[in-house]
């Protein structure tokens, strides 16, 4: 037998252990991962191996990796039957931190210019076995490569120092054994020597591992603690809808059916699987950007992420899923995406396709997409502003309520019923559905027979300004700039009242209303409403302005141009007024009583509200 040797870890290992130990991962339970993770790779190894070496087939039955808890002696063992190591093995691969001999085997067949690498290869870091120093005082590894007799055995307090001896206690692959730090140094109720404990951990991070991993379920039986059953790997016409709808309620804990199911597979340059679902119903915190958004991720079915950001959109946080990604650039921990091409491929992918199936779905089941749109639809908006690659395609599928009451359309819809002459397409926003679709700025456009949009959700604020036209057809707010849809022979003033001292009259208004708006003029949009408030084509919205004040920001307030119907009563009676006397006292409290109500029929707040209804009750209790 070879006499033991002492040895020191390569490239400063003390200092890199230390790294490991108490910088690199956040939570210790990962070590467990890692060390799957590896024993599953070793079985890989040995199955690839056994294709063309004779010699090793028979040693390919019965693969699986077992773990063994002793609680009295605070031991926890996960070991596999699968290739295992030799002495340089050990030296290259576990003596030098770093190193990573899943990445070095794929290097190797890659020179030899195999046209069938194993696809099941996890470990990619060399540094995941490390991590059992994190809940470990002691480490000891006995590992025999598959079609050799000598068994080794490595050891490592874990102080940048280890002894390697031949050793016995297996016959082929590795066992290691961790020899467990006090519960108190693990994080409160964490003892790894407990099976539930154990049981656990690998049902949340190695669930999915192709192979068994088993453990002694105490009363002499072996108990298999992964399901192996990862649905998205496996064709979709071979899994069941109750499976999918199970895995569903598995990863989501949500008992309600989802209303959409989207499968993904990617193959070429880039390969991943997803697989997504659409819940029925919108959370109740949907709209705190912070909390997690559902999409977890893993790599070769072994599980990385819970909350994987970086994987999708904003606005389809919706989302609940999973990526399983054949390789991506983790951080050093395999707890972090590194931002790359890789991943920005993946997000632009997964956005392409949920927005296709949505279309489906549109196409589809109508009623069912209806239901999904108003609970997803605010949050879908987000994209029209925040994704201009993918805003044609969010456009498509997105729903609007009109002035007309048969329910949501489509822009297609909307221009599909477009009257002849209509060039537009005309929009309002406003702080409610019921104020939209009374607001007096529709009046000229119900006359011609337009309907108008109603934008009443507040993400409508942010992307209505960039939105500048859909197919050919101009986006146009129906309560900004000059329109031109005025009754025939108008003329824009909307009677036929001859326009001697109108110049005088609008000044008088203005200068009335000194610091409340920009101009008055006559309108052309009102038929039957007194007057309305009035924004160039690229000023902020009442609504724009209060969501930014809303929001910490000292916004300048934004005058508007009051428009007046010069054929309503109560602006003739104004007009009369000024004409008789423009210094008379009852003229200034006529022209804020317009403005007021400009304001209010629009769903706007006053500045003094009071005084406003004081006004209205002294100028009613005159008598007539």
């Amino acid at each position: 037998m070879a006499k033991k040797g002492s040895f020191k870890f390569q490239a400063e290992a003390k200092q890199l252990l230390d790294l490991m130990i108490h910088s690199v991962y956040s939570n210790p339970d990962v070590f467990l991962r890692e060390l799957v993770s590896n024993a599953s790779d070793a079985l890989d190894k040995l199955r690839f191996e056994a294709l063309t070496n004779e010699s090793l087939s028979p040693l390919s039955e019965d693969l699986h990796i077992l773990i063994e808890t002793d609680p009295e002696a605070r031991t926890l063992t996960v070991s596999d039957n699968g290739i295992g190591m030799n002495r340089s093995e050990l030296a290259d691969f576990i003596g030098t931190i770093a190193r990573s001999g899943t990445k070095e085997y794929l290097r190797t067949l890659q020179d030899k210019g195999s046209d069938s690498l194993p696809e099941e290869l996890i470990g990619q870091f060399g540094i995941g076995f490390y991590s059992s120093f994190m809940v470990a005082e002691k480490v000891v590894m006995l590992t025999c490569r598959a079609g050799e007799d000598k068994v080794w055995r490595w050891e490592s307090p874990g102080d940048g120092t280890y002894t390697l001896e031949e050793s016995e206690g297996i016959t082929r692959g590795t066992a290691i054994t961790l020899h467990l730090k006090p519960v108190e140094k693990e994080g409160p109720g964490k003892d790894y020597s407990d099976p539930s404990v154990i049981r656990e951990i690998v049902r949340r991070y190695s669930d999915f591992v192709a192979w068994p991993i088993r453990m002694d379920g105490g009363d002499g039986t072996m108990e298999t603690l992964n399901s192996m059953k990862a649905l998205w790997t496996r064709p979709e016409e071979e899994v069941t809808e109750e499976e999918f709808e199970e895995f569903y309620r598995h990863i989501t804990h949500d008992w309600n059916k989802p209303a959409r199911r989207i499968s993904f597979r990617a193959e070429g340059g880039m390969e991943f699987k997803a697989l997504l679902y659409i819940p029925s119903k919108a959370p109740l915190d949907i709209f705190i950007r912070d909390l997690p958004r559902g999409i977890q991720l893993y790599i070769r079915r072994v599980f990385i992420m819970e909350d994987c950001r970086e994987l999708i959109p904003e606005y389809l946080r919706f989302l609940r899923g999973l990526v399983d990604s054949e390789d991506l650039p983790l951080n050093i921990s395999r707890e972090m995406l590194q931002e790359s091409r890789q991943v920005e491929t993946i997000r632009r992918s997964l956005a392409r396709k949920v927005l296709d199936s949505l279309s489906s779905m549109l196409k589809d089941n109508r009623e069912s997409y209806v239901s999904f749109w108003n609970e997803f639809g605010k949050v879908l908006k987000e994209g029209i502003f925040s994704d201009s690659r993918n805003r044609d395609r969010i456009l498509d599928v997105a729903l609007f309520e009109t002035t007309r009451s048969e329910g949501p359309v489509t822009l297609d819809d909307y221009i599909a019923r477009m009257p002849e002459g209509q060039e537009a397409i005309y929009y309002v926003t406003a702080p409610s559905l019921t104020v939209g679709k009374n607001v007096p700025h529709l009046e000229a456009f119900a006359g011609k027979g337009y309907e108008v949009i109603v934008l009443a959700d507040p993400v409508d604020e942010l992307w209505a300004p960039v939105v500048s036209e859909y197919k050919g057809k101009k986006f146009s707010s129906v309560s900004k700039g000059v329109v031109e849809t005025a009754p025939e022979g108008s003329d824009g003033e909307n009677t036929g009242a001859p326009r001697e001292g109108l110049e005088g009259f609008l000044k008088g208004l203005q200068g009335a209303l000194s610091g409340e708006v920009k101009e008055v003029r006559v309108s052309g949009r009102l038929k039957t409403s007194p007057s309305c408030l009035v924004g160039e084509e690229f000023d902020l919205s009442p609504q724009m302005e209060a969501l930014l004040r809303a929001a910490g920001q000292d916004v300048p307030k934004v005058l508007r141009n009051l428009e007046v119907n010069l054929s309503h009563p109560l602006v003739d009676k104004v007009k009369k007024i000024y004409e008789s006397d423009p210094s008379d006292p009852g003229f200034e409290k006529f022209a804020r009583i317009l403005y007021g109500l400009a304001a209010l029929s629009e769903g706007g707040k006053l500045d003094d509200p009071a005084a406003f209804s004081r006004e209205v009750a002294e100028l009613l209790a005159k008598p007539v």
